[in-house]
């Protein structure tokens, strides 16, 4: 044990030794790896410093071959100026040189003229006298002297004469002027009275306006508040439910005839029994009868149901009689001749009260003799038509069509109509202002009618247009003639006077208009007899009353020119 652990030992001293004496070899393999570092790091410091001058040498290097390149190129281009320069030099030279020859010849040519005059001119001539030479320069002198003085005489006495051509030229502008001046002034006079028209005008304006000032004062200390319509529906059977639906876009005027149509169904439906009117020429003959009469109470669907059957049968018909006895004759085929008088004074009544609709209205127009059953009929018939064309715009035949197609339908069905009417008659379809041309219109739904007979708000518009163009047109009728209204027209200024406000009016249109004024038969009309038109002679409100009865209206443009 001993044994072994001395050499042990041996061997680890031996190795500290060896240990300690490799010590300062490793501090100098330290030191020389430090400074074989710091050597790399120079060179490569040191290289950088190189390579970035190398780069900085290369870049102007770049930049003198670039500047060389350009100064190259400015040489090439001096080198093609100069030899341009030199070209038009070169061919300036030789014009000079061939112009310098021509003039030589010229010269020459003219030393040769002036050789050949000098041979040909008279020996005597060179040998003129000097006395007489000096004379006639002295006479000639004073004959300059003389035009001299002559000339400023003339100055003198004419410096400020114009030349005759100035003297018409200045004429003629003064006798435009003067014409201007006369014109200006037929033009100033013209503005003058028209000013003093104008002031008259105002002065009449001013009066008006005091007068209408004074009677809206008195109306607005004399009028009444407006009523409060709110009221009716407590009133109204259905409650505020159905007085809403009634006063729908309704003023007051036509809520009051509401209102009394609403009292007068509650009153009407209390009677039992209608008195009999008697057998006066004045009764109508479908209501002649004495003792009381049967009231039939029926529903206002009933009554308009049963108005639009007696139209169909008489349209159907040849319309041989009279509307009021086909009326009863209807009855009494529809109800038996014992409740036809109970119907009839019923219907009468009925369609008397409801004159906010419109079949029950017109019904009773045309039965009382206020207007003419052609007006109804003609109003079907351009409805028909109007529909009839709006079917054949729908292609498709889908059931609606374009608004730009429903406005191209209505401008040509109805060429007459303003633009202002179109829009109100496309509004009342439906058509607002953030609608477009595009948007699609269902175009059957607006010949509708409801259950009592009511129309859409388009056909009523049709109807409202229709009635205030026959207004305007009679109205106009009036004007042209310009005669009071208890004074008599001859057949022959009226038929002027339609000719003149509507050309295009055909023969046979004037020819009823005519029959209808004057109450003679279309056919007995004299439109070929001047003698007999001028004895023919009705009072101007008799004749305006019974146009309006009919269906009156424009058949063409007053001017040839708009139809186009």
């Amino acid at each position: 044990m001993h044994y072994h652990t001395q050499p042990t030992y041996l061997c680890l001293a031996h190795q500290r030794e060896k240990i300690r004496s490799l010590e300062p070899l490793k501090a100098k393999i330290v030191t020389v790896n430090e400074d074989c570092s710091e050597r790399v790091l120079a060179m490569r410091a040191e290289e950088r410093h190189e390579i970035s001058v190398l780069k900085k040498e290369k870049m102007n290097l770049l930049k003198l071959i670039d500047k060389k390149n350009e100064e190259k190129i400015s040489l090439q281009c001096e080198v093609a100026k100069l030899r341009k320069s030199l070209a038009e030099e070169y061919l300036r030279y030789l014009t000079e040189r061939d112009a310098r020859k021509i003039l030589i010849g010229d010269l020459n040519e003219l030393r040769y003229q002036r050789e050949d005059m000098s041979l040909a001119q008279s020996p005597g001539v060179w040998g003129e006298d000097p006395v007489k030479l000096t004379l006639a320069l002295k006479m000639t002198r004073q004959d300059l002297t003389r035009t001299q003085m002559e000339l400023n005489t003339m100055k003198a006495n004419f410096g400020d004469v114009v030349p005759r051509r100035d003297f018409e030229m200045q004429e003629k502008t003064n006798m435009e002027l003067q014409e201007q001046l006369e014109s200006l002034r037929g033009d100033y006079e013209e503005v003058r009275k028209e000013h003093e028209m104008l002031l008259q005008l105002h002065m009449s304006t001013l009066k008006e306006r005091d007068q209408f000032y004074n009677e809206l004062q008195e109306i607005q200390r004399t009028s009444t508040p407006r009523p409060d319509w709110t009221k009716c529906e407590s009133v109204i059977a259905g409650g505020q439910e159905r007085w809403l639906v009634l006063a729908e876009g309704k003023n007051s005027d036509q809520l009051v005839d509401v209102l009394l149509e609403e009292i007068g169904m509650g009153l009407l439906r209390e009677k039992d029994f209608f008195p009999g009117l008697g057998f006066g020429d004045s009764i109508p003959p479908f209501l002649r009868f004495d003792g009381p009469v049967k009231n039939k109470k029926p529903s206002k669907k009933e009554v308009v149901n049963l108005l639009k059957d007696a139209w169909k049968e008489r349209v159907a018909e040849e319309q041989k009689e009279s509307f009021p006895d086909f009326f009863f004759n209807f009855l009494e085929r529809r109800f038996g001749v014992n409740e036809a008088m109970a119907w009839a004074y019923t219907i009468f009544e009925n369609i008397k009260l409801f004159r906010s609709s419109e079949i029950m209205s017109q019904f009773y127009a045309v039965l009382m003799g206020k207007t003419l059953e052609s007006v109804y009929i003609n109003q079907k018939d351009t409805l028909f038509h109007l529909l009839k064309e709006l079917i054949n715009a729908d292609t498709q035949n889908e059931g609606s069509i374009t608004m730009e197609q429903f406005s191209t339908v209505l401008k040509t069905t109805f060429p007459l109509k303003k633009e202002e009417q179109i829009m109100e008659l496309m509004e009342a379809a439906g058509w607002g202002p953030d609608s477009s041309n595009t948007d699609m219109l269902n175009y059957r739904s607006l010949f509708t009618e409801d259950e009592e007979g009511q129309s859409e708000p388009f056909v009523q518009k049709l109807w409202e247009q229709y009635n205030s163009e026959k207004e305007a047109y009679l109205e106009e009728l009036k004007q042209e003639l310009n005669m009071e209204p208890l004074e008599e027209v001859t057949l022959l200024k009226m038929r002027g006077t339609l000719m003149n406000i509507d050309p295009t009016m055909d023969r046979q249109t004037l020819s009823a208009y005519l029959s209808q004024a004057y109450q003679i038969p279309a056919i007995d009309v004299p439109l070929d007899d001047e003698e007999r038109q001028g004895i023919i002679s009705v009072t101007l409100e008799t004749a305006l009353d019974r146009l309006k009865m009919a269906d009156t209206k424009r058949v063409g443009p007053r001017e040839p020119e708009q139809a186009s």
